[in-house]
């Protein structure tokens, strides 16, 4: 949680060596957060190395890696908890580098307030308006500009006064990018010797305003998530034949004494708004309505609970809900959408492209998500949107989104929490981006499916066949095209009612408009596969036979296909053999120059991993390989 308890969760960010690490730490000191041991231990360990002069490297405090200590510079979120006599707080200290952004925009999602370090050396970078850019877009709402560093310029006021107006331009900039900051400060400090971290300096006379701590205390933790409509996703479903133990079995025990009802409650933490006994509730995205029963907390039970506590709810009636489910206040419920416009900030290595598939996960459970459209890149430099077809690592863009099922969300602007989401890839489980609903597209509520008279099934009874689609994938001249003929002429022999659809052919017609860039070959297949989907729809046998160099597509088409309704055949030749052959030219067309891209050569080919078949043509004649499929599919009884 972002709030709750008083917590106030802020992050240190900025660029490479601005000196955040020192700041925090050197603020934990004079807050009064070390121990006398831990001092004593920073004082050896900074004589020992040396990193800071005479005085103590209170960046050795939160830099705990020996690679951080190695290269000076912050690699992984160190989080530290420390309180005052008025409040308690977490610090995210997170790394400056470029290639460790996804550490800082994750720490930035969990935070209220930003400490936004700035070198008065080098004023505001590329890399500091990038951190301001992922803190706007997370909600962060307050910026405080730390001017560190304020000792290298001999405390210099005309330095300060620069680097502050530089800071108001990228608030400015946020302004009229839409992300208007609702406090946005400078403050000249020195995170080496203390200036203004805790007390105002004396070496800057000049400057009479708010120290950082200061500027910490007057910030309300949580500010609006109290008021925002009442939010509690499911986390756990609690029943006390598995949970015993505790308060649970002492109502168990109530329960069998008045003969009546079992225990079930409903365990999570209130997300936004608060709940009550007696409220009438709505569970989505089943729309059943109810109300709490009762409401338990530790021990015991509670009459109120509000956001940011960890409780058990129980609701009027026994109902089906499960882990995902969202119960919210019946009067200001969720809407539910399965396509939307949202922004994304993209923490993988491999690109994004339009037509790839991956993982949503939020609070409202998990889904397949596909990437429809990329509506543009934010340049960091200056919060334009840009016109783009793919997304590197760390860019910031905004994309469609298209789920397998609805979901109950909030806009991000409106509630972080239901808003949010990450998506990961479905073969590695690695996360590939972190993301933020702007709005559900409303064409999907215009497009409703609409029910077929007859059922695929039918239509495949009354051909006497069992449908599927025959995928033959390999390099250009590996042979999967006079495979695929020789397969259908069989077929057709035998009386099967098949359809070929081969690249080259596709291509002068469907797929005239596609180049073969990466991206152009990711919507070739992406249109293959609803092609080769609805004739197996009609009862057909459908064999392709496309390079499909990558296996995210070719996945992609097995997952829209019923089970087992997917032969996925590798056509190995290697690559030599392939050139060998070279029936069309082009492998001597690439060795001139005169082709890019091209697969096997400098573009990429990932062949299948566990094929349901794999067929090697150097030495196997086309008729044994066609006969090698079509005892496949009697084996399994597609034939």
């Amino acid at each position: 949680m972002a709030n709750g308890n008083g917590i106030l969760r802020f992050l240190a960010c900025g660029s490479v060596d601005d000196g955040k690490s020192t700041l925090i730490g050197h603020l934990l000191h004079l807050s009064g957060n070390l121990y006398d041991d831990q001092v004593l231990m920073l004082q050896q360990e900074s004589a020992q190395l040396g990193t800071a002069g005479e005085v103590i490297d209170y960046s050795l405090l939160l830099d705990g890696l020996s690679a951080e200590r190695e290269q000076g510079i912050t690699i992984d979120v160190a989080y530290r908890y420390f309180i005052t006599t008025r409040r308690h707080f977490i610090v995210a200290d997170t790394p400056g580098h470029e290639r460790y952004t996804r550490n800082m925009a994750t720490a930035a999602s969990r935070c209220s307030a930003a400490l936004i370090l700035v070198d008065a050396r080098q004023g505001v970078l590329p890399q500091t308006r990038r951190h301001v850019l992922i803190c706007a877009l997370m909600g962060i709402r307050r910026l405080l500009f730390a001017v560190n560093k304020m000792d290298t310029t001999g405390w210099s006021e005309q330095t300060f006064r620069e680097i502050q107006a530089q800071c108001n331009h990228v608030a400015v900039d946020l302004e009229r990018f839409g992300l208007p900051p609702a406090e946005c400060l400078a403050i000249p400090v020195s995170g080496l010797f203390g200036d203004n971290l805790t007390h105002l300096s004396t070496r800057m006379p000049w400057y009479d305003g708010l120290t950082v701590m200061g500027w910490l205390h007057a910030i309300a933790p949580g500010e609006g998530m109290l008021e925002a409509p009442s939010r509690f996703p499911v986390q756990y479903v609690i029943k006390v034949a598995r949970s015993g133990g505790n308060w649970q079995e002492k109502v168990e025990q109530d329960l069998r004494r008045g003969g009546t009802g079992t225990f079930r409650a409903y365990a999570g933490t209130v997300v936004s708004g608060s709940l009550k006994c007696g409220d009438p509730v709505a569970v989505l995205p089943s729309g059943l309505r109810t109300r709490i029963r009762e409401l338990w907390c530790g021990d015991g039970p509670m009459q109120n609970a509000s956001a940011g506590m960890s409780v058990a709810l129980c609701l009027e009636g026994e109902h089906d809900i499960v882990r995902g489910d969202m119960i919210v206040a019946d009067d200001r419920q969720m809407e539910l959408a399965y396509l939307f416009k949202v922004r994304l900030v993209w923490m993988d290595d491999q690109p994004l492209y339009a037509g790839r598939h991956y993982l949503f996960k939020g609070l409202a459970g998990t889904a397949t998500a596909g990437i429809t459209r990329i509506r543009g890149r934010i340049e960091p430099d200056t919060y334009q949107r840009l016109a783009a077809d793919h997304f590197m690592l760390n860019d910031i863009g905004e994309v469609e989104l298209s789920l397998s099922r609805p979901i109950p969300f909030d806009p991000y602007g409106e509630n972080r929490e239901t808003g949010g989401f990450i998506l990961t890839d479905r073969l590695s489980n690695t996360t590939v981006a972190c993301g933020m609903i702007l709005h559900a597209l409303r064409r999907a509520d215009n497009v409703p499916r609409q029910c077929e008279e007859v059922a695929p099934p039918e239509r495949a009874a009354i051909k006497g066949q069992q449908p599927c689609v025959i995928w033959l994938t390999g390099l250009s001249g590996a042979g999967k095209s006079t495979i695929a003929n020789c397969l259908e002429r069989k077929l057709h022999t035998r009386g099967r009612h098949t359809m070929l659809l081969d690249g080259d052919n596709i291509r002068q017609g469907l797929n005239r408009d596609l180049g073969f860039t990466e991206a152009g070959r990711i919507e070739n297949i992406r249109r293959i596969g609803e092609v080769a989907k609805l004739m197996t729809d009609a009862g057909l046998i459908v064999i392709t036979a496309f390079i499909s160099p990558f296996r995210a597509e070719r996945t992609m088409v097995r997952e829209i296909l019923p089970a087992g309704r997917f032969v996925e055949i590798h056509v190995d030749t290697p690559l030599e053999e392939c050139e060998r052959r070279d029936p069309k030219g082009l492998y001597r067309k690439v060795r001139q120059g005169m082709i890019p891209n091209f697969t096997g050569i400098d573009s990429p080919y990932e062949p299948p991993r566990t094929p349901e078949l794999r067929l090697g043509t150097t030495n196997r004649q086309v008729g044994e390989c066609a006969d090698a499929i079509i005892d496949y599919l009697h084996d399994n009884s597609l034939l």
